[in-house]
């Protein structure tokens, strides 16, 4: 294999998840709708889900790329890393928040607080789902591997992504949208078949994902195997 190429590909990888990361945690607030010409079962022809599914569906591209050039162990490096500086993120932005504001700011305090802010409850979610998701998508992919050898990319990219996001879904929308706003009094409590029609609708967006990157998780690693 090429050095410099795959030195290149880790600062790339790690780029890219970090990025997605990030982004996800800031725009997981805002809620999606996308029309379908087809209904599926409990969410009809539309899909709801939170804005941070298409971001956070990148970091399992990034995070199976990673592990099936660098190991597991560089793997769950990154993922580990990837949480604190999550914290890191949510640690500065608090910080700016509560800085004084200049008085001819073009950008209010609320505005800004109500925009880059998450509450409570989906920073909750997010993180409890990114911890258990993140290193169950490593943990399946590597046991995969370890059973077909560097054969059927596909087979392991499908079978981790697949798992580990009906898994992040099932705890970030439980979470984040029913069990702290009705336990922990945090956030705006949904109905439950509001819940399961969030579940459905961001799994189903972020499998068929899963199924459309597998050629670019063979590209992305045949590149920088060069």
């Amino acid at each position: 294999m090429n050095r410099e190429s795959l030195a290149t590909g880790r600062v790339v990888l790690i780029g890219v998840f970090m990025t997605a990361l990030v982004t996800s945690q800031l725009t997981a607030s805002k809620l999606l709708l996308f029309e379908l010409p087809f209904s599926i079962p409990v969410t009809g022809s539309e899909l709801v889900m939170p804005g941070a599914a298409l971001a956070y569906a990148l970091t399992f591209f990034a995070s199976d790329c990673y592990s099936e050039l660098y190991g597991r162990n560089a793997a769950r490096t990154m993922v580990n890393v990837g949480f604190a500086m999550t914290l890191l993120m949510l640690a500065l932005v608090w910080t700016t928040i509560k800085a004084p504001i200049a008085p001819f700011s073009g950008v209010g305090q609320s505005e800004f607080s109500r925009v880059l802010w998450s509450s409570a409850n989906i920073v909750a979610g997010s993180l409890l789902a990114y911890v258990v998701s993140q290193n169950w998508d490593v943990y399946v992919f590597h046991a995969i591997r370890r059973r077909t050898g560097e054969r059927f990319l596909w087979l392991r990219n499908i079978a981790s992504t697949a798992t580990s996001q009906a898994i992040d879904t099932v705890i970030f929308v439980s979470v984040a949208f029913y069990l702290a706003p009705k336990y922990l009094g945090i956030g705006m409590q949904y109905e439950l078949a509001m819940v399961a029609s969030l579940i459905v609708g961001q799994y189903v967006l972020k499998l068929g994902i899963a199924l459309a990157d597998t050629p670019f998780v063979y590209g992305t690693v045949a590149y920088f195997r060069r």
